[in-house]
């Protein structure tokens, strides 16, 4: 290796990034929890209280993920038809996921600049 690879240390780049990616899963998906409790279904708050944000990472992809709990958390995300107070909705995950894409991407672009300085 040369002086001027050893200066940059090249190898390190993707441990620096790898290591950043699951922290950048972590910050989208909590990003999306925000915007989603904002809109989930809320008749006396357990649906809205029940949501998680996680990320891990998988093989080598950092994989974040937003969850509610409860046995009717997918019905009320799946039913178009049921009926919500105002401001809030169906595809209470999907829709913020969508609005957020372009923030999620900005997050994960922030962290990958803090691995390489």
């Amino acid at each position: 290796m040369s002086d001027w690879e050893d200066n940059l240390n090249f190898a390190g780049i993707g441990a620096a990034i790898a290591a950043q990616a699951e922290r950048a899963a972590l910050l989208a998906a909590q990003h999306v929890l925000g915007e989603s409790t904002d809109v989930v279904p809320i008749e006396e708050g357990t649906l809205s209280r029940s949501g998680v944000a996680t990320a891990e990472t998988q093989g080598d992809q950092a994989v974040g993920a937003v969850s509610y709990k409860g046995p009717y958390a997918v019905i009320q995300h799946e039913r178009m038809d049921f009926r919500h107070d105002q401001g809030r909705q169906a595809k209470y995950l999907e829709g913020p996921l969508t609005a957020s894409a372009d923030t999620v991407a900005q997050i994960a672009a922030t962290q990958v600049r803090k691995a390489l300085s």
